[in-house]
């Protein structure tokens, strides 16, 4: 299993993704428009530096006592009539869930949106048992209409696309033939999927939050296909991170007010849903089979490393939404279904140095990141540390291993690093023409791509600072 979405090289993806004038455009507009209205919503809740610190506090108490927080909720899951199913890895996880859809004989499934099931890949594991899979989020449900289109944004999958295109896609998949207006687009989708929550089978989601106090597991959404896939088919699967716990309702009322309004910029989404168990002899809504899955895969490790902060993470993509990077190369440049701050920390840890080794330079370190998330995360220092890591473990290219030692040698001793500057000024003066270096290669031709070099004089600064005076 793999949280990898495009085969394309990092740079690859990047140069793809600059050519893309509505995606550039739209995602400056969101960004401005999620961070202003976060900013208001913080401001009006008041005391926001007091609710952060609560918020991470709670997020590393949980983290801190997680064996204790996961059997406690395993133990209220069962109580509640449910069953849970820890998964080791990914793997675990979906074999877990084909086996239920087998045991069903389950032809329709539909989903709410998930990113854990993104990350463990379960569409596809579903699909391949001939059941049909439905997105209802309708970001989502727009994204695996067109082909399995993968994510831009952590909240809003399908920022990348405007309102034309998503009409085409309609047009051309499912039959539509109104006109572009959101209105109308989500009304034709509402009717047209109506039927599926009818006759599924199996209602899986993902899980914002599980309350261990009570085996509660809580969903935070705006639209109300979640409540659809977890009352109307007869079971139901929630599928959760293990680092997702919250010791009770006092500590969950904190963490949502602090998610709602650092993900969307207002006080409560359209829909807060807790869900405890199947339902009761006596209700006549609900799934009569509740299955939590609790996925570790590869979580217990980051606890136990120096990256153990980014378990805290609520999913808000508050990062997202003032990162510098993400505005101009946009999500799907990250090739990782996690974009951004948090997808270039993220991504590396779970699927590998291999696939995203680029991911943690695709960072300016301006550090915005640090002051919008709502559970402190130190984002750019973990970025830091996975430069570090991959410094130390020899991953980074040998070239630039040797310029910075060569570097470090010649910084280290101010007379040699006087008589570099000297030669490199004289040199330099004459090769670099029309801001460019005849020959170019490697970081200083990525570099120069999109630049022009100043023309040199032949003088170092440290020559004209001594001339000077």
């Amino acid at each position: 299993m793999s949280i990898k979405t495009s085969k394309l090289k990092f740079k690859e993806r990047i140069k793809v993704q600059m050519k893309d004038d509505f995606m550039r455009e739209s995602v400056a507009n969101a960004q401005t428009r999620m961070y202003t209205n976060r900013q208001i919503a913080a401001d009006k809740l008041g005391n926001w530096e007091q609710w952060r610190e609560m918020g991470m506090d709670i997020r590393d108490h949980v983290l801190e006592n997680l064996d204790y927080y996961l059997h406690q909720l395993s133990e209220n899951v069962k109580n509640n009539g449910g069953q849970v199913f820890f998964a080791r890895t990914a793997s675990d996880a979906t074999d877990y869930v084909e086996s239920i859809i087998k045991a069903k004989n389950a032809k329709t499934v539909v989903k709410s949106k998930s990113m854990v099931t993104e990350e463990i890949n379960l569409n596809q594991i579903i699909e391949r048992n001939g059941c049909e899979v439905i997105e209802t989020d309708l970001g989502e449900y727009i994204l695996q209409v067109d082909d399995c289109d993968p994510p831009s944004h952590i909240v809003v999958p399908a920022l990348h696309k405007n309102r034309y295109q998503i009409r085409d896609i309609f047009k051309e998949k499912i039959g539509y033939q109104g006109s572009e207006d959101p209105e109308e687009l989500t009304r034709y989708v509402r009717d047209y999927i109506r039927h599926d929550f009818l006759q599924a089978d199996i209602g899986i989601t993902g899980c914002n939050f599980a309350v261990a106090e009570s085996g509660t597991v809580t969903l935070v959404t705006n639209e109300g296909n979640a409540r659809l896939a977890t009352s109307l088919p007869k079971t139901h699967i929630a599928v959760m991170g293990m680092e997702r716990i919250v010791p009770s309702f006092e500590e969950l009322d904190i963490v949502i007010s602090l998610l709602c309004r650092s993900a969307v910029g207002i006080p409560l989404t359209g829909y807060v849903t807790a869900l405890t168990g199947p339902r009761e002899e006596d209700h006549l809504d609900g799934p009569e089979e509740f299955h939590l899955v609790i996925v570790d895969n590869g979580r217990s490790d980051i606890l136990g490393s120096e990256f153990r902060d980014i378990l805290r993470c609520v999913r808000c993509a508050a990062c997202v939404n003032t990162c510098p990077a993400y505005r101009h190369i946009g999500g799907q440049s990250y090739g990782s279904i996690y974009s951004g701050p948090i997808g270039a920390v993220l991504s590396p840890l779970l699927g590998g140095y291999d696939d995203f080794k680029d991911l943690p330079y695709a960072c300016s370190l301006c550090r915005a990141c640090h002051d919008v998330c709502p559970v402190k995360i130190p984002l750019s220092d973990l970025l830091l540390k996975h430069r570090q890591k991959m410094g130390e473990e020899k991953i980074t290219p040998l070239t630039e291993r040797a310029a910075v030692s060569a570097f470090n040698i010649i910084n280290t001793h101010p007379l040699l690093w006087d008589k570099t500057v000297k030669i490199g000024a004289t040199v330099a003066s004459g090769l670099i023409r029309n801001g460019k270096l005849p020959l170019q290669m490697g970081a200083i031709s990525e570099w120069t791509e999109a630049r022009d070099l100043p023309q040199p004089d032949g003088q170092s600064f440290r020559s004209w600072f001594k001339n000077r005076n």
